[in-house]
Parts: C-alpha cells; sequence; structure tokens
C-alpha cells in the first residue's frame, strides 16, 4: 500500500522514507521489507533514534519535510492508505484465545484513511500553499514537550536497548520498565519491551506481546498489549488525526 502511494506521487516531487523501529534491527525488519519490495528507501532503527528525535509515541506514525529540509507537519498517526481491498480483518480459526481477542481490539482502534492521504496529496501538490502545511511555529506548538522524564526515559530506553543487543536480556528489562515509567503515552517503549518476551514461541512471539496462559507469573512488565488497549481504550490507541 505504502509502495503504491509513492509511485503514485513520485512524479510530483514526492519521496517515502519508511522507517522501522527495532531494537532487532534486521533480524526483526527485514523479512517485512523484502516482503514489500519497496522502491523508496526503507531504514531500520535499532535505537529508536526517530522516536527520540522527532516525538514519535506509536506507529504508523509520519512527519511531513519539505524541500528545504523543514518539518511541516510534526508526528502524528498516519493510517495506511485507503486500497479497495479489504482492510484488517479479526483473526479467526484455530488460534489461541488471546489473538483472538487482540484482533477484537484491533478492529475498534479509530484510523482516518481517507482523509490523512486527502490532505497529504494536497501538500504534495501545492506545498506550502496547501492549507495542511503548518508554519514552524504551528509545528512547534503542535509538537510534544520534552520534560526531564521524558528526556530520562528516552535515555533508559537507549540504554536498555544496547544492553539488549548485547545480550544482557534481564539488565535491559530494568531500563525497559524506567522507560515505560517515564514515558507512559509511548506505546513503540511499550511494544518494544512485550515484543521481545517469550509469552508465545514461533513466528507469534513478536505479536504475542503478553504473559504466556502456562506461565502468566513471570511476564516481567506492568501491563502488556490486550491489558492495556482494554484500559486505556482501542478507540485512545492512535490520536486522532487533526488538520
Amino acid at each position: 500500500m505504502w509502495q503504491a502511494l509513492r509511485t503514485d506521487l513520485k512524479p510530483k516531487g514526492f519521496e517515502l522514507v519508511t522507517v522501522g523501529l527495532d531494537v532487532l534491527g534486521a533480524a526483526g525488519c527485514r523479512e517485512y521489507i523484502e516482503a514489500a519490495n519497496p522502491d523508496h528507501p526503507s531504514l531500520i532503527d535499532e535505537h529508536h533514534a526517530m522516536a527520540n528525535l522527532f516525538g514519535v509515541i506509536n506507529i504508523p506514525s509520519s512527519l511531513w519535510i519539505d524541500e528545504q529540509g523543514m518539518i511541516v507537519r510534526p508526528a502524528e498517526a498516519a493510517p495506511a492508505p485507503p486500497t479497495d481491498t479489504p482492510g484488517f480483518q479479526p483473526p479467526t480459526g484455530d488460534l489461541p484465545q488471546r489473538l483472538l481477542e487482540m484482533g477484537a481490539e484491533a478492529m475498534k482502534i479509530q484510523a482516518s484513511p481517507a482523509e490523512y492521504h486527502a490532505a497529504l496529496k494536497d501538500w504534495v501538490e501545492k506545498g506550502a500553499a496547501s492549507a495542511f502545511a503548518h508554519t514552524p511555529e504551528e509545528v512547534i506548538e503542535r509538537s510534544r514537550p520534552r520534560t526531564a522524564d521524558s528526556a530520562l526515559g528516552h535515555a533508559h530506553f537507549e540504554l536498555a536497548t544496547e544492553l539488549e543487543k548485547q545480550g544482557d536480556h534481564q539488565a535491559a528489562i530494568t531500563h525497559f520498565r524506567e522507560a515505560h515509567r517515564l514515558v507512559p503515552d509511548s506505546w513503540t517503549f511499550r511494544r518494544q519491551a512485550w515484543s521481545l518476551e517469550g509469552g508465545a514461541e514461533g513466528p507469534l512471539k513478536r505479536f504475542w506481546q503478553g504473559p504466556s496462559d502456562d506461565n502468566p507469573e513471570v511476564w516481567p512488565y506492568e501491563g502488556d498489549w490486550l491489558t492495556d488497549v482494554r484500559k486505556e481504550g482501542a478507540e485512545n490507541y492512535s490520536e486522532p488525526w487533526k488538520p
């Protein structure tokens, strides 16, 4: 879907750059990038530096950057382009109950793909004259402020990712937990840590993001994807898009 968007808008001077946020690097992202076979630059950010620099708290998110390298829209939820094919469907069949329940919650997540992509195309066509391109002052006003807690939380997360890459998983958990406490609105921080745990084995492991049914007491985090989404409300999972 994103490749089709880039193909459509590239003749008008648009370039798409995708960034995968994953501590595991190529091991976590490469198969998905290769399956998409993109023509556009596809990067992997092992330390979530993009989240740190631009205030990304969930995925998919986007930033709009003009030809002069100026941000004209700060990080915001970016739904996939609308298509004629059916979108996400809840999982059915012979799957663990947890995944069925996660799929049901995912269906409740709010998005505005038609509005978002109409605005994006308007900006590509009109540039700075687009009503959806913001001034530097508006970009700053819409950006998330960096508090002392959030700065410290990002430092804990960076340390956790480096410990994870060095193979010290238990030490990484300590710093992931601190990052979650200090930056509680970051789903990227939570999901990254959850995806590294052994709630399930095989291809389901990265998507499980919660305690195993057989041994739930060993789960090292206070929350998990299904519990947190239910507590906070799937309708609040992505921030509503604002023109």
